[in-house]
Parts: structure tokens; sequence; C-alpha cells
């Protein structure tokens, strides 16, 4: 039977025809208009994802390879070391085997949408060709100094149909003495002034090289954030909106994009909520009181009346098991590649709860993805493909209730929802129920539905119908995927 509805005027009220009947009520019409204008401002007020934010969120899955010179340096990766120590030779770069176009086929087979290169890190040597930064590949011996691994990159990434990103670390380097941005000596001297100026200036140089050079970008990272030029570091904000509009921005002291989501275990906290009080974030001890309190729980969970679209990111190395944590590839630790088991766990605690998930992946200093990682990736892809790519059933719909009806009477245990983030965060709470036994009963729970929403439930029911029931929301809620599916676990 199709919904009825309309409106009809009589001496100050509303009859509203009641969806599903002729029936009318009366309803005043300064109540009408009452509530109307009530919903309109909580529409207006809606925080809303811009192009690039819509895009990233939707990709759901990306990877960022870790890669510098001491890959090749046979020792172990020590941070506090290579933040203040430079690299005694910077020719130990020297991949015999290079193929990036493996990487990049390696994190296709896991799924990802996007991939993100570290062109610089805490050494400060630039992973590509720069007229500005002679700490770069033009140094090399390597290709004659001719080589340009971002431009590989990029290359591989289009080929392959997955978008390129950059990652550029401006915060410390070891080569120029730079620590938190501010160059060694002492401070406000004549010489640290000229020294700090610059660097800024080479930096500025280089995010436009990168921004100008290599086509669009899907997402640019700054490590540990990039600043503000009024506290002394790189003007970055002005160069990556000119030359790539359409580009990610994480992050600076003016803008954030998207926010760290407050831990590098590839999980978030539930509710994860993609609005946020602020639209930047800051970066560790930089962040404001309002975001580090409590454990940096905001970053977390983000607050559902937050006036800003800031989505979270969820971020882990793919060695990052056994009480490892490698971004960087060392030798003989393929024991930290994390089990299929814990990937697909990550996978539900970020993907699942309305994050973006970027896992972090190690070339090694043959320049190629080492077979143990490729394994993984392309078993975790497999298994992705096997949970998520045949639903029992699948709809989508508007309404306050909706329905899912399945051929007969099946086992169920996982469950996906999906509203149109385009709109916002409309959804504030919500039920997903079974009809057993001749009555609905309600077997999950929730509230953050955002880009996407996984339940897997511990014990299968049985049934013939289920329903997504919105138990509050902000004006029309848009629900464009209730999917439902029987998944057998893994051991492994």
């Amino acid at each position: 039977m199709k919904p009825k509805s309309g409106l009809a005027k009589n001496k100050g009220y509303l009859k509203i025809r009641i969806e599903m009947s002729s029936k009318y009520v009366k309803l005043p019409l300064s109540i009408f208009l009452m509530c109307f204008f009530s919903v309109n401002a909580q529409l207006k007020s809606l925080a809303l994802p811009n192009k690039q934010q819509l895009a990233w969120q939707k990709a759901e899955f990306g990877v960022v390879f870790h890669y510098d010179l001491h890959v090749f340096d046979e020792s172990k990766y020590n941070q506090g070391t290579n933040r203040i120590t430079p690299v005694v030779d910077y020719n130990i770069f020297n991949p015999k085997q290079l193929d990036v176009e493996q990487w990049v086929i390696s994190a296709k087979a896991a799924g990802a949408k996007f991939a993100i290169l570290t062109v610089s890190h805490e050494t400060g040597f630039a992973l590509f060709q720069s007229d500005v930064n002679p700490y770069s590949m033009k140094s090399l011996k390597w290709k004659d100094g001719k080589g340009d691994l971002f431009k590989d990159f990029t290359d591989a990434c289009r080929k392959h149909d997955i978008k390129p990103g950059v990652y550029l670390g401006i915060r410390w380097n070891s080569f120029f003495g730079v620590h938190d941005f501010i160059v060694d000596g002492e401070p406000n001297s004549a010489m640290q002034k000229k020294r700090q100026a610059y660097y800024n200036t080479m930096v500025e140089g280089m995010v436009k090289e990168i921004c100008t050079n290599y086509g669009p970008l899907f997402e640019i990272w700054f490590d540990g954030g990039a600043s503000a030029p009024q506290k002394g570091a790189p003007d970055v904000l002005p160069i990556v909106k000119k030359y790539q509009p359409d580009c990610l921005f994480y992050h600076n002291d003016q803008l954030a994009e998207a926010r760290w989501g407050g831990s590098e275990s590839g999980m978030v906290n539930y509710p994860c909520w993609s609005t946020f009080p602020y639209n930047f974030t800051g970066s560790g001890e930089s962040a404001i009181p309002g975001i580090s309190k409590n454990g940096f729980q905001l970053l977390k969970e983000g607050d559902v009346n937050g006036k800003y679209w800031v989505p979270a990111m969820a971020d882990a190395p793919l060695r990052g098991f056994n009480g490892r944590h490698e971004w960087f590839w060392e030798p003989g630790d393929e024991k930290s590649i994390y089990p299929l088991k814990e990937l697909m766990s990550i996978y539900y605690k970020s993907v699942g709860r309305n994050a973006t998930l970027i896992m972090g992946l190690t070339p090694d200093n043959t320049g190629l993805m080492p077979k143990e990682d490729v394994q993984r990736l392309k078993e975790w892809g497999d298994e992705i493909k096997r949970r998520f790519d045949f639903p029992l059933a699948a709809t989508r719909g508007k309404g306050k209730i909706i329905e899912l009806k399945l051929a007969q009477e099946t086992a169920v245990n996982q469950f996906v929802v999906q509203e149109n983030i385009a709109t916002g965060h409309r959804v504030r709470a919500f039920s997903i129920q079974a009809y057993q036994k001749g009555k609905w009963q309600t077997i999950n729970k929730g509230t953050a539905i955002g880009n996407k929403y996984i339940f897997l439930s511990d014990k299968p029911v049985l049934t013939k119908k289920l329903r997504l029931v919105i138990d509050q929301s902000v004006a029309g809620p848009d629900i464009t995927n209730f999917a439902a599916y029987h998944v057998e676990e893994i051991n492994k």
C-alpha cells in the first residue's frame, strides 16, 4: 500500500493525514510551526563533511608506507636517536630490487582504496626530486641522482586504481637540526633566526613541489601536525589549499580535516562521532586542554553535538603484534606481523565504528614488501571479502523503521548499517531487532552510525525478518544500507 500524506488548513489548525491511513488529526498551527522551525534549526546546526572528507570516509581503508634512510642502517629503529642524530652516510639508500608497484599491489590485495608514502620523516631526507631541499634524492649515487620514489609511487597507484597521498615529516629533522619545528641554536639570535627562515622557506617550497608536480593527491599528512606560522613554523596550509583544494588536509594548528583517533592500535572507541567542537586538534603536548584532558577522550569519541566535521583516523603498523610496534622494517621481525584474527578485530573496531583505517606497511632494504607481509595482506583482503561481499539481504530507506525480509528462516550474526553522511549525523540512537516467536526482539542497540556501523554477534539469531528502528534522530534519518550476514569465525 502506498503511504499517504498531506496537510489541510482549518481555522488556525492543520489537519495532518497520518501515514498509511486516510484519517486526519488536528494540530494547532502554532505547534506545527514551532516544530517545523525547531527541526529546521537543528538541520542548519548539523555539521556536514566537505568533498574531500566525504571521499576519505567512504574510502574506509588505506595504507601508509614508511620508508627512510634508517631502513638501510642494519640497526633497530630508535625514534629518540633518529630525531636528533644525522645519518652518517645518506648513500646507504640503495634498494637493489626496488619495485614500488609491488608495494601498491600488496595494498590493493588487502582492500585498501588509498595509499600514502612518507616522502620525508625524522632524518629529513626527501624521497623525491627537490629543487629546494639539497638533502633529497638528487644528491644520491643511486640512479645517478635521478630517482624519484614519489613519482614511481603515484604512477603505480594510478595504474592500479589506488588514490595516492603523501606524508611529510617537518616537525623533526636531524639533518637540519630541527626539533618540534624550531631550528637549533640560541633562541632568537640572529643566526638562529636566519636558519629558521631558511628552513621554513625550504619546507614551504617542498610542499609546493609535492602539490604541483605529482597530480591530484588524496591526503596530505603532516607527521605530528604542521604547527602554524604564528608559532614560527612553516606556513603550509595556504599552499595546499591553493594547489590541492580537493586533498584532505591533516593537519596543523589552524585546520584538521580529520583527527587522530587517540591511539596507534588501529581501533577507536564506540561511539565515535565524526563531529567535533573544534576545527583543529593540535598534536600530543600541543593540544589544548579541552582536547588532551581525560587521556584524549575527545579525540577517541568525538562530540555528538560538535559543530565541525572532523572524522577519526585509526592507525596501526602491520608489524604491531607480540608487544612490537614497528613502523619501519627491521630484519628478523616477522613474528610481529598481526595474525589474521587480530587484523579482523582491528577492522571491526575502526571501519565498523565510523573511522577510516590506515595500516602502516614497511618495505625492506631490498626495496620490496616482505613476502610474509604480502601474504598476510592478501589473506586479510580475502577475509574481508568473504565476510562482507555476500549479504543474506540488504535494503535502504528514510523512515524510522526499515524492515529486512529474508528468503527463509536463517541464522544471522552480522549486521552492517550506514547512513548518508553527506547530510550529517542524523541518527542518534537505534536498535536492531529480529522477529522471533511472534514478536520483535532487540538484539543490538547503538548510537553513532555514520559512514559504517558493524555488529558481529557472538550468538546467531534464527529469523525470517529483521528491522532497524531509529529510536532518536535529528530530522529525517537517511539509511543507505541495512544488511544482514551469516559469517563463520576464523581461528588463525
